[in-house]
């Protein structure tokens, strides 16, 4: 049932912007989903609702609370320091035991554009650019080589990598990948694709970074041109053994897929063993990682030999809202308990967040369930009318500029490049998008010509649409509330 609420202004309720929307939504492959929707202009007053205050499963616009939490309680110019201890004496550059690296959440040490400029001038960090110069600082240290073992340490969070509450399958994914204090390219490696030279010839698997550190099976097989490309990736649960299975069609393009690899904090000290090799520093011992916050305390006692800073904080929301980079999100989660309540866990950090929204935001506690930091999890909760006035509150925040420069913008690169280009509304579409399976979502605000905004939240749950037609919905609704005002 449609509510258009008393007091709206003529333009939806007299042009019949509701009834358009009404008929939209109770087409017949959209209407068994459960819909929620909540648009209100910059004043807070609302213009039309739909189970506005019915909790939805938000799948990424749950990004838009953490976001906002983050800009509001850590300073603008937060950095997260990585470093770099010995545990015995340096002599004549010969590190005298291990050398560990204590991570602090840094997620940047990946393949990312952290801003629009980065975009359109092509000034993106590498695979290699980040970690390199953390080697690079290291060696200017007059390290020539390691007597001991190389360690990993992501002690500086809890020890739990994986969130119970996502599913088993997409731990094997980038989008799901273990959690810890220590990241790098974003704890996944990238796996590319394509078809074999013939019928039933496997077909080529690279991968990348090569570090020698799992074991790989191609069961996979080519098959003729036009069957179904069914090729798919799997590891044994807390293994390094990857093997590929299914099918590439001859003259498929290929792919790159990003892989999840179980231990992020022994992968990152992989990373950095090949990054000194590279550079002549050679390491006697084995390649380790610990979680144990005592084995290496007396160590962390004595200066580091090495502190290197993360990007400053705003780099590190956009990448969670403008590409919904849920490794970002989950290690800013942990980072939020760690920096107010000493403890770097989910649980901690979502409490922060909560106390935030109810505190500083003016949400009901019923208006929200929080779960994890991404939004993968269907048990995260939000209430439309909660997620736009998240919204509005960054609206009128003093980090409101950041927070707007990070979120997607129709036709700009971003999960919005591709939508509403051609339209009215490219460049004029400010807001967070959201999917998982059933689930289709977008958050934000549309631009007027006389410079206010209409700030909306609209949330398919339920539905058995494909992706595109799903955004292409959603999309539909968003054109009919820029004509109703």
């Amino acid at each position: 049932m449609l509510l258009v609420l008393t007091g709206a202004p003529p333009s939806l309720a007299q042009n019949g912007g509701g009834s358009r929307i009404d008929r939209l939504l109770s087409q017949s492959s959209f209407n068994r989903a459960t819909w929620g929707i909540y648009v209100e202009d910059r004043s807070g007053r609302p213009i039309y609702t739909r189970n506005a205050d019915r909790l939805f499963v938000p799948a990424s616009n749950r990004k838009l609370a953490l976001a906002a939490a983050a800009l509001a309680l850590l300073p603008p110019d937060h950095r997260i320091i990585t470093s770099v201890y010995a545990s015995g004496p340096i002599r004549d550059g010969v590190v005298l035991g291990d050398l560990v690296i204590y991570g602090r959440g840094d997620p940047t040490f990946s393949e990312r554009c952290y801003g629009l400029d980065t975009v359109s001038t092509g000034a993106c960090e590498t695979l290699w650019s980040r970690i390199g110069a953390l080697a690079d600082s290291i060696a200017h240290r007059g390290v020539t080589h390691i007597a001991g073992n190389l360690v990993g340490d992501g002690s500086f969070f809890d020890p739990v990598l994986v969130h119970d509450a996502w599913d088993a399958y997409d731990l094997n994914w980038w989008y799901a990948a273990p959690v810890s204090a220590l990241g790098f390219n974003d704890n996944s490696v990238n796996v590319t694709w394509g078809p074999g030279t013939g019928v039933g010839v496997p077909p080529p698997v690279e991968f990348e970074p090569v570090l020698d550190n799992f074991e790989f099976e191609n069961r996979a097989r080519t098959v003729a041109r036009g069957q179904r490309r069914t090729i798919d990736f799997f590891r044994h649960p807390g293994t390094m053994k990857i093997w590929a299975e299914g099918s590439v069609p001859l003259g498929h393009p290929g792919k790159t897929e990003y892989f999840a690899l179980p231990d992020p904090n022994l992968y990152f000290a992989q990373a950095l063993r090949a990054a000194l090799e590279r550079r002549g520093i050679r390491v006697s011992g084995q390649t380790e990682s610990t979680t144990d916050s005592l084995r290496y305390r007396s160590a962390r006692a004595m200066p580091p030999l090495v502190e290197f800073a993360s990007r400053p904080l705003p780099d590190r929301v956009f990448p969670i809202l403008n590409s919904s980079q849920n490794l970002f999100a989950e290690m800013l989660v942990k980072l939020l308990g760690k920096a107010i309540r000493g403890d770097g866990s989910w649980e901690a950090g979502l409490a922060v967040e909560r106390h935030f929204l109810i505190d500083s935001v003016g949400l009901d506690p019923s208006d929200f369930r929080l779960s994890d930091g991404s939004g993968l999890s269907s048990d995260n909760g939000f209430t439309p009318r909660a997620l736009a006035e998240i919204v509005r509150f960054m609206l009128q925040h003093s980090q409101r500029e950041t927070f707007v420069e990070a979120l997607p913008r129709s036709g700009l690169p971003g999960s919005l490049r591709d939508r509403f280009v051609g339209t009215s509304l490219e460049g004029r579409v400010v807001a967070k998008t959201g999917s998982i399976n059933g689930v289709t979502s977008l958050t934000g605000y549309i631009e007027q010509p006389d410079g206010n905004h209409l700030i909306f939240a609209i949330i398919a749950n339920g539905h058995r649409v494909s992706y595109r037609r799903a955004l292409g919905q959603i999309d539909a609704i968003v054109r009919e509330l820029d004509r109703g005002v």
